[in-house]
């Protein structure tokens, strides 16, 4: 399912001319060899260019569209018209003269293969080179001595013959085309297709998943005598033809690309993009399921209303959006040599969008003034499981991944969600925004009558006879008297009590209300009555009778009774 979409999506992006033909891809290059007509080496050019990242400045290698890589992992095998040092010039970095002399001679021989007898001055020139160039004088030439430094530590090569570069040469583009297409290889039905083609033993990699190797890695892949079966090997275990093979990771890399179309949930990279491969669903998507940046034009108030457009099912067709649109989302996590799937979610746009809108006002709840976020981006929701003093920053990364699914398909939160928060709440004692929110959807969602609905508002229910939920109201109000006797105090009963208050009420409760009335006689009689018949209201509601114990749902109605009642604290009066 997920190679075919991604086929399919390849093609979609070949109809609109956004991706590179059969055979080709996108590669990045340091340097250029500029060689004459006789094929001697003039100049070495820098195709490095520098680029302002936020406060910092770096040095990006060109992309171009070159003949495909070829998989190599430690065999010698050259690519067409482009590679590293070792290859193009024999250039020993690593201490292996003769494994780069074999480099050298492996890519002089592929070039010899595709260009003899092609009648092109470009041709001619290149297989010039490699018949007079010398790979053990290599360092001694003076245009590499320039460069010698950055050569040794990577990056690839590409010729340029009398100031053009070959990949543009239309004899040269068909000698590869015919090369690439024609393949002895085994011909079986492909798994992706349908149709009768040569079977790929090896994919192309995939680059720019979040901590996977550098140099790539595979969805596909074989590797071992224990992954295969009936005799076969490689990739012939689960035949996937050689365009299909292009096709996908094509893509699958074209995704990856598009740094401003790429979100990480924990560990997993994410991508998504619409039948057709129109990008305006992309943009919009990584806006409203991410909290990206708005549409050019549009605030996050504008982006919302237009997710509950389509959530019921109507068009934005100022921003082109049809709710029908068949959507993809697909989340990659490393895995040595190997992507894991962590999710993969095929739906329409506008249901998807009815998922989000749906979560968004489950997370709906009264926040603080110096909060900005009208509606709290994912990666703020899963930082609220984290410890931020911490050395590592990043949520658990099967926690993560479920409630990424949970949220895109409208499906129940993990328990690993609300069990990390609770964590949070109890070693910080500090109930955010975003956990209170956390608590209060998780419960809208996986309903449970020890968190009744009458707790889940988003902002303070005085109406509300529910006993946890009273007791953290009545803990919040102990405290705003503290506070008021004891201006600028650093530690507060929150600091000493709030975890067993939450647990064990019975026990803690008697000493608040003792530590209570001493607070009460520092006040001034108008502070003191003010104080006094708020907690007089509550403990008619509770009776002095405190439970002995709270369930975990129990202490989630009395984290949202604290947190409620203290934002209602903080309100300004003209805002009341």
């Amino acid at each position: 399912m997920i190679l075919q979409a991604l086929t399919r999506l390849y093609e979609d992006m070949a109809d609109r001319g956004d991706i590179a033909r059969q055979g080709w891809g996108p590669e990045k290059i340091s340097y250029a060899l500029c060689i004459d007509g006789d094929g001697r080496l003039t100049q070495i050019l820098p195709l490095i260019k520098e680029e302002q990242t936020g406060k910092k400045t770096v040095l990006r290698p060109r992309i171009m569209e070159l003949p495909a890589a070829v998989k190599r992992a430690v065999n010698i095998l050259s690519n067409f018209l482009w590679d590293n040092s070792s290859y193009l010039l024999g250039f020993d970095g690593k201490g292996k003269p003769e494994r780069s002399k074999e480099c050298f001679d492996a890519c002089a021989k592929l070039h010899h293969d595709l260009l003899d007898g092609a009648d092109s001055e470009a041709a001619k020139a290149i297989l010039n080179y490699f018949d007079n160039w010398q790979p053990e004088n290599a360092a001694e030439h003076p245009a590499v001595k320039e460069y010698y430094d950055e050569l040794i530590k990577g990056g690839n090569l590409i010729f340029r013959v009398n100031g053009v570069f070959p990949q543009n040469d239309e004899v040269i583009c068909r000698a590869w085309q015919e090369h690439y297409d024609s393949d002895d290889g085994e011909k079986m039905q492909c798994l992706i297709t349908g149709r009768e083609d040569s079977i790929a033993r090896l994919h192309p990699s995939i680059s720019g998943v979040k901590d996977a190797q550098s140099s790539g890695a595979a969805i596909v892949s074989f590797n071992a005598p224990a992954f295969c079966s009936y005799e076969r090997e490689q990739g012939m275990n689960a035949p996937v033809g050689k365009y299909a093979a292009f096709a996908y990771t094509s893509a699958l890399n074209h995704l990856l690309a598009d740094k401003d179309n790429v979100q990480h949930i924990g560990d997993t990279t994410v991508v998504c993009w619409a039948e057709g491969a129109e990008p305006q669903y992309d943009a919009f998507a990584m806006g409203a399921l991410f909290g990206g940046e708005a549409p050019a034009g549009y605030t996050e108030e504008d982006v919302r209303a237009i997710v509950k457009r389509l959530a019921e099912g109507k068009p934005c067709e100022e921003l082109d959006l049809h709710p029908d649109r068949t959507f993809y989302i697909l989340g990659l996590a490393p895995n040595a040599a190997r992507l894991s799937v962590r999710f993969f979610l095929r739906d329409t746009f506008g249901r998807i969008m009815k998922n989000i809108n749906e979560h968004n006002e489950r997370m709906e709840i009264i926040r603080p003034a110096n909060d900005n976020y009208v509606t709290l981006p994912m990666w703020a929701m899963l930082r609220e499981t984290v410890n931020l003093n911490s050395r590592d920053k990043t949520p658990n990364p099967a926690m993560s991944g479920a409630t990424a699914r949970a949220i895109f398909t409208g499906g129940m939160y993990p328990v690993s969600l609300l069990e990390n928060t609770m964590l949070r709440i109890r070693a910080e004692r500090n109930i955010t925004r975003g956990r209170a929110a956390i608590i209060k959807a998780y419960y809208l969602k996986n309903t449970n009558m020890e968190c009744p609905k009458e707790v889940l508002t988003v902002a303070l229910n005085e109406e509300s006879r529910n006993i946890p939920y009273t007791l953290g109201r009545l803990f919040s109000v102990y405290e705003a008297a503290q506070q008021a006797a004891n201006p600028g105090i650093n530690t507060t009963i929150k600091d000493r009590y709030f975890n067993s208050a939450a647990a064990t009420p019975a026990m803690i409760f008697p000493i608040l209300g003792n530590l209570y009335q001493k607070h009460l006689r520092k006040l001034e009689a108008g502070s003191a009555i003010y104080f006094d018949k708020q907690v007089m209201e509550l403990k008619g509601i509770l009776k002095d009778e405190y439970p002995m114990r709270l369930t975990l749902p129990q202490q989630g109605s009395f984290d949202l009774g604290y947190y409620h009642q203290t934002q209602k604290r903080y309100t300004k009066k003209e805002d009341k």
